[in-house]
């Protein structure tokens, strides 16, 4: 890779929602995952009262997620650190069994089917991992790790065709093919993740899960792979479910946004409507939050109170604790999403009631 390629910073400008197709790919239908902390059976034995009784406790990453991801888009799943997106996205790749809800995909429900059966869905779903490192095998080479799946899912190719299609998504990710032969250790952290952007390419997906891709890269190179991403998404007809924290990063790459809070979806919304009238408490905190040279945005909004453990969730909404828009209903009653006169999706009952 040149110079100059490393130190390209310009992102690309993403395509208007409006050129996207309207149908739905993936659905996520009331999503839920627990997990246990109790241990096995004679761990959760305890005496209470005299009596010998089994003590269960879960963690409740997922409580009730509802998502459609569009054919097209870039859908990015944003929210603070434990609040539920990771899960969200290994949950739907089927790396992670949930506790209860339904996950479809182009119609076809995939969350029951066993591993044989998703094996066909494995070459339209990709995943690209947060550590570029840690998700090659540090015993195969790069080309090795390329020809890996091509093997898997095109049995029937013969040994020239499995060269050329490697050699074409290194090419396409910016990756000298004469590499080919160097192991993972050899590369730096941006050429890593471009060889883990071309493992998922390499047997031509239409849906790739990106979790939080380049939070483990230097902001030089950050831009980069966010434009790589871009270019596959256009040339490919790729659709995107990308992980992040970095609201920047959402503001330039996404098409919508879900807001996450304690491992539910408290607003959906594109991403023009959501930087320029977020709706919920908790989404306004966020973007309040984001620096900027010229400030014309009100003063940064300061929460209160304690972020809730997933382990004891507290009744009603799960950021009423915090909200300064709480009252006693937000305190008994779990809210759901609503659709509003612009087309964003809000749980909140401040904003059902017209309080905010």
């Amino acid at each position: 890779m040149n110079a100059q390629a490393e130190t390209q910073t310009a992102v690309h400008v993403r395509p208007s929602q409006n050129e996207e197709s309207s149908e739905s790919l993936l659905q996520i239908r009331g999503l839920k995952k627990r997990f246990s902390l109790s241990g096995d059976f004679l761990d959760q034995l305890r005496f209470k009262g005299g009596r010998l009784v089994r003590h269960q406790e879960h963690v409740h990453a997922i409580n009730g997620v509802n998502l459609d991801i569009k054919r097209g888009e870039a859908l990015c799943v944003v929210g603070e650190s434990g609040c539920g997106k990771s899960t969200v996205a290994r949950t739907v790749m089927g790396l992670i069994t949930p506790s209860e809800g339904e996950i479809s995909y182009g119609g076809q429900r995939i969350d029951n089917l066993s591993s044989r059966q998703l094996l066909p869905y494995r070459k339209r779903m990709q995943m690209i991992f947060q550590n570029p490192y840690a998700s090659l095998n540090p015993r195969m080479t790069i080309q090795q790790t390329l020809e890996e799946p091509l093997r898997l899912h095109h049995p029937n190719w013969n040994r020239q065709q499995i060269l050329d299609k490697v050699e074409e998504v290194m090419r396409s990710v910016g990756i000298d093919p004469d590499w080919g032969k160097r192991f993972g250790h050899e590369f730096s952290g941006g050429q890593r993740q471009r060889i883990a952007i071309a493992r998922a390419l390499a047997v031509d997906p239409e849906f790739i899960v990106a979790d939080e891709p380049i939070s483990a890269l230097d902001v030089s190179i950050q831009a980069q792979v966010l434009n790589l991403l871009m270019e596959a998404q256009q040339e490919r007809n790729l659709t995107y479910m990308f992980i992040t924290h970095d609201l920047a990063v959402v503001e330039h790459f996404g098409t919508r946004v879900a807001v996450m809070y304690l491992g539910t979806v408290c607003e959906i919304a594109t991403t023009a409507t959501l930087f320029e009238k977020p709706r919920h408490p908790y989404t306004q905190a966020l973007l309040s939050a984001i620096p900027r040279l010229k400030d014309d945005r009100p003063q940064h909004i300061r929460l209160t109170g304690e972020v809730p453990t997933p382990v004891n969730l507290p009744s009603g909404c799960v950021f009423h604790g915090r909200c300064p828009h709480a009252n006693a209903r937000c305190k008994q009653e779990i809210p759901v999403l609503q659709t509003q006169d612009d087309g964003t999706r809000v749980a909140c009952h401040a904003v059902e009631e017209a309080r905010l």
